[in-house]
């Protein structure tokens, strides 16, 4: 079949698949240093607990098998290595039978993970690193010239990412559309990076031109991906652009490389193609039933997307095959963090001697710049800040993090930036308040160094002690 192939984009899919290597990459080191603390067998919210009641048939993972820690650091750090090895472009120097099943390996690793990963893998990039990482199964190596097919379906996985989160934001929040919410996003998102006190800052009218130009480029630009070349590369070249400036901006975890790694597929590189052998037989037959199949479930993907009760980052089927994306719907106006702090004191009183916990990425101390961790994702982080929104969200994982803080647990401190006791003294208490942050003024960080100020809500989770057991938030 003469069409099933476009030699033009040997680069193309080159450039994408090492930069899909190492987003892969960045995700099971990721896994690995978090695991133990997260979903170890003395984690917050243990694995082996949540296979007992859910089956195989609705969370698909190797674990369902067998769980045990030890394992589970050997699932990432195999992903891990096989990532390594995919950046380093062993899939080209194999079969193309040997390099499907070389990606096909991290696909299934990395799935056995998101399954079991309960709310700490609850987010969409998870989702869309599994269903790009499954059309790269079948993208082919210097044996065979990139799929016409799978080349199409990266594109449409774009396009529902870019538009649906175009369309979650006009049937949301008021403030995309009368083009004010950046006046709040940048101090509210979850994790500001440390260009982010310099983006809220910027004047009025040009936040309104980055909500303008974010429209176009979610609402219009997607359609230039199924447009001729070279328009397919300059919407794709748009979208690179809007996406780099979002990582800018701030930490959203891959979420923006993924995005940028799918776009790259839709670039057509100059350069001569490679000549090479034709296809063989059961390669196009295999690529034809998967475009069937994704075509197919795509359905439900796309109704949601047109529906005007849009719901952002789901999954339609346990494979994570196909799914919907879309982020920020609704802007927060008022940025509120919870800062956990122990004490020695016998007695928790108000004037005990209480030190707070210092976190790598989310806001804290005032005085600490943040930093820049994307692609790296910091999930217990990102989870502190959806407590700080609604109690509701920390209630099933907050008290087993207070716990192992009451118990100096080592895995749990690894997570943090700084534990204010000493390993052999463990705190005596913890507790819990809420506070209102916001981003100083210029003339405050200069006067006091401070990029954050901040001021007492309310108590978020009262003193607690071991052997009392914690109260919900």
């Amino acid at each position: 079949m003469g069409w099933f192939t476009a030699p033009e984009y040997w680069l193309s899919r080159l450039v994408f698949q090492r930069a899909l290597a190492v987003v892969y990459l960045v995700a099971f080191l990721t896994a690995a240093l978090q695991f133990r603390a997260l979903l170890g067998e003395r984690g917050m919210l243990p694995i082996p607990r949540f296979l007992q009641r859910v089956p195989f048939t609705r969370a698909p993972s190797l674990f369902h098998l067998r769980y045990s820690d030890r394992l589970f650091a050997a699932v990432a750090w195999t992903g891990c290595a096989v990532s390594a090895a995919l950046v380093a472009g062993v899939d080209s120097l194999v079969p193309l039978w040997a390099a499907m099943l070389l990606w096909f390996v991290p696909w299934a690793l990395y799935l056995s993970i998101v399954n079991v990963g309960q709310t700490w893998y609850g987010f969409g990039w998870e989702s869309l690193l599994l269903e790009t990482g499954f059309l790269a199964v079948f993208l082919g190596n210097d044996e065979v010239a990139p799929p016409v097919l799978v080349l199409f379906l990266l594109r449409w996985i774009l396009f529902r990412v870019e538009f649906g989160a175009g369309l979650i934001k006009l049937r949301g929040d008021a403030c995309w559309r009368k083009l004010t919410c950046l006046h709040y996003h940048h101090e509210t998102q979850p994790m500001p990076g440390p260009l982010s006190w310099f983006f809220h800052h910027l004047p009025g009218p040009l936040h309104k031109a980055e909500v303008a130009a974010n429209h176009v480029t979610q609402l219009i630009v997607p359609f230039l991906l199924f447009a001729p070349q070279p328009i397919a590369t300059i919407g794709a070249s748009l979208m690179i652009v809007t996406q780099l400036w979002l990582v800018l901006s701030g930490n959203f975890s891959w979420l923006n490389w993924i995005a940028i790694v799918l776009a790259l597929s839709a670039v057509r590189f100059p350069g001569s193609a490679p000549s090479g052998p034709a296809a063989p037989l059961w390669y196009e037959v295999v690529v034809l039933a998967v475009a069937v199949l994704l075509v197919l479930l795509s359905y439900r993907p796309v109704v949601n997307m047109v529906s005007r009760r849009q719901v952002m980052n789901r999954s339609f089927d346990p494979l994570h095959l196909v799914n919907t994306y879309g982020a920020f719907g609704s802007v927060s106006r008022v940025r509120y963090e919870v800062v956990v702090e122990g004490t020695l004191d016998e007695v928790p009183h108000e004037d005990a001697d209480w030190r707070e916990y210092e976190f790598r990425g989310k806001p804290g101390d005032t005085r600490h710049w943040p930093r820049q961790f994307a692609p790296y994702h910091l999930r217990l982080d990102w989870m502190m800040w959806f407590a700080a929104l609604s109690p509701a969200y920390a209630g099933v994982w907050f008290g087993a993090m207070v716990e192992r803080l009451l118990e100096n647990d080592r895995d749990t401190l690894r997570l943090l930036r700084r534990s204010p006791f000493p390993p052999d003294e463990p705190p005596r208490y913890v507790r819990a308040r809420l506070f209102r942050y916001h981003f100083t003024t210029w003339r405050q960080l200069r006067a006091t160094g401070a990029c954050w100020d901040r001021s007492y809500v309310r108590d978020f989770l009262p003193p607690t002690r071991l052997g009392t057991g914690t109260r919900e938030p």
